[in-house]
């Protein structure tokens, strides 16, 4: 497949965590967080998605997650500012807050909870879309949502100008397909699953937006650009090295295994924000072990 339209980059995006301190946001860790993915040579930055605890953060956390992260970038990686929900007006509000901040691209997830019908989705997709300037990646996460995008709504949506991607967490690679059958060169796809990255890639996906690349940046850009660039033995290899990575990372809901790793790693306090907690004993001390195996931590 051939993508006609620009997408907001190729290859492996981090979604960030959203390191806290006192009940704030930590900008110093973040900051920390934001080079290393950089100079590690991460493709680009998920800024207040899910796994940076959105449903959490207020709208001005929203803003100044989105304009610090734009500006510590300074142009070096796109910046994608995670603006879904399940109130379209505040979607759209929080969409146009981004823009303004000054981000490269916005990553919104399918209205949960509300579970809406084909013409609701639509309508809500299109309602940021008409209202903002920067391209659109579509975030299909059924699993957390309750609601996977019927393949006559990916159509639709495909035919406006500014939703250009889709990240596909279904964890259905034939669903993938699917979606890129269906929409020609009118919508790219990237991996929304850590452990499908190259199948994704196998039939036209253009990289991940990734949970595991906030521990693993290098590696998980190098995945990518393996297969990109036709070395499809070296990046099936790396998909196989880190599945045990990537299952622990998910022994709980995101995002906590991934916070409590980047935590042991000393990037950031281990503070999540209630509803979350920090992970169970037992699920820890896997994490860590599988850490040390890895030669992650010591």
């Amino acid at each position: 497949m051939s993508n006609k339209k620009a997408v907001p980059f190729v290859g492996a995006g981090t979604a960030l965590i959203t390191p806290f301190k006192d009940g704030r946001v930590d900008f110093e860790a973040f900051a920390k967080i934001i080079d290393f993915q950089i100079e590690s040579g991460i493709d680009a930055l998920i800024v207040a998605g899910t796994t940076g605890e959105s449903a959490t953060l207020t709208v001005d956390e929203h803003a100044d997650l989105t304009r610090f992260c734009v500006e510590r970038a300074a142009g070096r990686v796109p910046v994608i500012a995670g603006t879904g929900g399940n109130c379209t007006e505040r979607v759209v509000s929080l969409s146009k807050q981004a823009c303004e901040c000054g981000c490269d691209g916005l990553l919104i997830v399918t209205p949960f909870y509300n579970k809406a019908t084909e013409q609701g989705l639509i309508k809500n997709f299109l309602a940021v879309a008409d209202r903002t300037d920067k391209p659109i990646i579509l975030y299909n996460v059924p699993s957390r949502t309750g609601v996977n995008i019927p393949i006559s709504v990916y159509r639709t949506l495909a035919e406006h100008e500014r939703i250009v991607a889709v990240k596909e967490a279904s964890g259905n690679i034939s669903y993938a397909l699917r979606i890129l059958d269906a929409c020609s060169d009118k919508l790219a796809i990237y991996s929304g699953n850590d452990d499908m990255i190259v199948p994704q890639m196998s039939i036209g996906g253009k990289g991940v937006i990734s949970v595991m690349s906030n521990i693993i940046p290098a590696e998980t850009h190098e995945m990518c650009k393996a297969f990109a660039t036709g070395d499809i033995e070296k990046a099936r290899k790396l998909q196989l090295k880190y599945s045990r990575l990537i299952e622990a990372l998910f022994c709980e809901l995101n995002p906590v295994p991934i916070k409590a790793a980047m935590v042991a790693k000393g990037f950031c306090n281990e503070e999540y924000r209630l509803p979350l907690c920090p992970p169970e004993n037992a699920s820890r001390q896997m994490l860590i072990s599988i850490l040390r195996e890895y030669g992650l931590v010591e």
